[in-house]
């Protein structure tokens, strides 16, 4: 099993990061549906061979409005992202959480509006990106690791809805729910590698798994 001939949605995907993660899974044979909200920042994404839409990641939605149209999909991810913090606890300001949150926003748009799709596939991936801040927060990064923790415990959420949609179902678990840890400052050729090898185990593998990454390896927690 392999990302060749899966169709993955990456949403909010404008980074360096969602350009090389489309640069990685259309190199492995797999089709790539791009999202975004600037038609001038997904023009590299198209460059690269992905198919390019406009879409809010963090609208329920807009996202289920593009899955409508996307038909069959095998993986989404979210990467909708950023930093703010520094300056210690009584610098975390309500306007800096607030630019951090569209990125637990768009983790819980995207899994709803998704969920069938991922759950029909013979091999669904839903992956988010993390980050170990959530294992040793700081004061001057509260607002940050607070978004990610919860980003997480949403991801893992989902994975007990697939896990028990099959169970009760009686058929064997096809999709997985994966958090990717991020070790400190990630290359996006790491992430991008941990992308594609999403498909190197069976769902019942990787389901509810964490994934950290650093510059030259991935190990599982």
């Amino acid at each position: 099993m392999t990302a060749s001939g899966r169709t993955v949605l990456l949403a909010g995907a404008t980074s360096a990061a969602g350009l090389a993660i489309a640069q990685a899974l259309i190199g492995a044979g797999a089709r790539v549906i791009a999202s975004g909200r600037s038609a001038e920042r997904l023009e590299p994404l198209t460059d690269a061979g992905a198919q390019a839409v406009i879409a809010d990641a963090t609208s329920l939605s807009a996202m289920t409005a593009l899955g409508e149209r996307m038909g069959a999909v095998d993986a989404v991810i979210p990467l909708v992202g950023g930093w703010r913090g520094g300056g210690g606890l009584a610098a975390q300001s309500d306007a800096d959480l607030d630019a951090l949150l569209p990125a637990f926003q768009a983790v819980r748009a995207t899994s709803r509006a998704f969920d069938a799709a991922i759950r029909a596939s013979d091999a669904g991936r839903f992956a988010i990106v993390s980050s170990t801040v959530v294992t040793r927060p700081l004061a001057g990064g509260a607002n940050y690791a607070s978004v990610k923790a919860a980003s997480e415990a949403w991801a893992r959420a989902v994975a007990q809805g697939y896990a028990k949609a099959a169970r009760d179902a009686a058929t064997p678990l096809r999709a997985a729910s994966v958090i990717l840890r991020a070790k400190g400052a990630l290359e996006p050729a790491t992430l991008a590698r941990a992308v594609v090898g999403l498909w190197d185990a069976p769902a019942e593998e990787l389901n509810d798994t964490v994934l950290t990454l650093d510059a030259t390896a991935a190990a599982t927690d």
